[in-house]
């Protein structure tokens, strides 16, 4: 739990009551590899936080799946926009290695922006910090080549590139595997 009080700690000083009243909200579960967290046509019910693990969001689809999104330890995953909007997700969510996840249900969550201060500033900064994310991802799909974007990823994301088969990494950058190969081979 240590490790979340420090990634919120990066956004906002909590006070001890602040800290006590969120983590005794939290709820700790593991998930084997390969397990859906979260499943097409099911509301998202928690925002969580990985403690160890690897988070894979992507749409199925008859030919082959359409990854979009990567979460690994230190970061927070949900299907934020069913979350927050209480409909059901279009997009599956699962885990790509053993994973151990902290997780606050919506209205647990609602309890602490209520009765904190510090509540709504931090869950203010987190939003504006996925929506940057979103942003980037969007402006590079629209305007870099896919190698351009496949470089990008060992300097923005290396940790992409060494845990995840190519196959999703392909998906991601939005090029079949075996153009992604082709780059490859043009890189090294």
């Amino acid at each position: 739990m240590q490790l979340i009080r420090d990634n919120f700690e990066r956004m906002a000083k909590l006070s001890n009551e602040e800290w006590n009243t969120f983590s005794s909200k939290l709820i700790r579960q593991e998930f084997s590899k390969k397990t859906p967290i979260l499943e097409t046509g099911q509301v998202e019910n928690y925002l969580s936080f990985v403690e160890k693990g690897l988070v894979r969001y992507f749409i199925p689809g008859e030919d082959s799946d359409l990854t979009f999104t990567f979460v690994f330890d230190g970061e927070f995953a949900s299907g934020y926009d069913s979350f927050i909007t209480r409909l059901p997700a279009n997009y599956i969510i699962e885990t790509l290695a053993d994973t151990v996840l902290w997780r606050i249900s919506y209205s647990d969550l609602q309890y602490i922006y209520a009765e904190t201060k510090i509540g709504n500033t931090i869950g203010r900064l987190a939003s504006e910090d996925l929506f940057l994310k979103k942003t980037k991802r969007e402006l590079s799909l629209l305007n870099d080549s896919a190698e351009q974007r496949y470089r990008n990823l060992f300097t923005e994301q290396p940790q992409l590139i060494q845990k995840i088969p190519q196959k999703y990494l392909a998906s991601y950058i939005g090029i079949t595997p075996q153009a992604l190969s082709r780059i490859r081979k043009r890189i090294y």
